[in-house]
């Protein structure tokens, strides 16, 4: 019996990881459209976060501590990263992109978003000369060339130009995201840095919003999803539970199960199920050219992870 475990053990292994991968996808991207309709009803952006993060920190907090194990030279060694990843992965990412949609319907501002392996592979070859593959180049060329179909700039540039700054914000902080995700060089289990991550992005956003510096206006008016109005604690509930604390933690099972790689694969599955989500609560559907664009931003994507892993493959490990 104990043959039959190495034949049948990676299969199960995958489909459990692919399950769980798009099981993340999913929630991380009903975000968008569970924030629109609060953030048109008088929510600010802010706001929206800060209760987002807040939520996930309190649900993934527990699970992070376990996983150190009781190392906690590792928290002290890794703080600069921990601050940094909660202020541009988690904080920055998520307020810039609520404000993106706040102008922008939620399938252009998440494709904006989602070029963030491009800027990635570009950071790689600035900062530490990693050139970039001729598989590599060509798909960053052909995400460029959906960016400008997503952009409408064919019709004159019809998007909000507001909105498009906030989405190119997010792409920075969702760059920073895979950049630190990556580094496995410091020892820390990835939970604990997603929930250290979570706890910091709630208190600067906390603290800014205490200062004065970053506006937290509510409303407790009833919000509106596919015709039918609910009260406004349910969305931030479901924002906090399921599109922060079930995204993170099953992304990071996705992560252990199909390894980083194919997990960031199974992962661009957020654009799409961002655009049915929008369409399904919002009735918001891109035009064709922009779903033209929104294919070509998918493929350019693929085209970049594929040469990635490529040149990951090819190069020789420095001693």
């Amino acid at each position: 019996m104990t043959d039959d475990i190495p034949a049948t053990t990676p299969s199960r292994r995958t489909a459990a990881g692919l399950a769980v991968a798009l099981l993340s996808a999913v929630s991380f991207a009903l975000s968008g459209a569970l924030a629109s309709p609060l953030l048109h009803q008088g929510w600010s952006a802010g706001a929206v976060v800060l209760v987002r993060i807040g939520l996930g920190a309190l649900v993934v907090l527990p699970f992070g501590v376990a996983a150190l194990q009781g190392r906690w030279h590792l928290l002290r060694r890794n703080a600069g990263l921990i601050g940094l990843y909660g202020l541009l992965a988690v904080a920055g990412a998520q307020f810039c992109y609520f404000s993106a949609v706040r102008y922008l319907e939620v399938g252009p501002a998440l494709l904006i978003e989602y070029t963030a392996p491009a800027a990635v592979v570009l950071w790689l070859w600035v900062r530490h000369g990693q050139r970039p593959g001729p598989v590599t180049v060509a798909g960053a060329v052909v995400a460029a060339l959906g960016l400008l179909l997503v952009l409408d700039v064919v019709a004159g540039f019809g998007l909000h130009l507001g909105g498009v700054a906030w989405a190119f914000a997010a792409m920075v902080g969702a760059a920073a995201y895979f950049v630190i995700s990556g580094d496995d060089s410091t020892g820390l289990p990835p939970i604990s840095l997603a929930a250290g991550g979570l706890v910091v992005g709630a208190a600067v956003l906390g603290l800014l919003g205490l200062v004065g510096l970053l506006p937290m206006e509510v409303t407790g008016a009833e919000v509106e999803y596919a015709g039918v109005r609910v009260d406004w604690w349910v969305p931030l509930a479901l924002l906090g539970l399921i599109t922060a604390a079930l995204a993170y933690t099953s992304g990071i099972a996705a992560a252990r199960l199909l390894g980083s790689r194919v997990a960031s694969f199974v992962a661009l599955s957020e654009v799409v199920a961002a655009v049915l989500w929008a369409w399904a609560l919002l009735g918001e559907l891109p035009g064709l050219v922009q779903l033209l664009g929104g294919v070509l931003i998918l493929l350019g994507v693929v085209g970049v992870k594929l040469g990635e892993r490529s040149v990951a493959h090819a190069e020789p490990t420095p001693a």
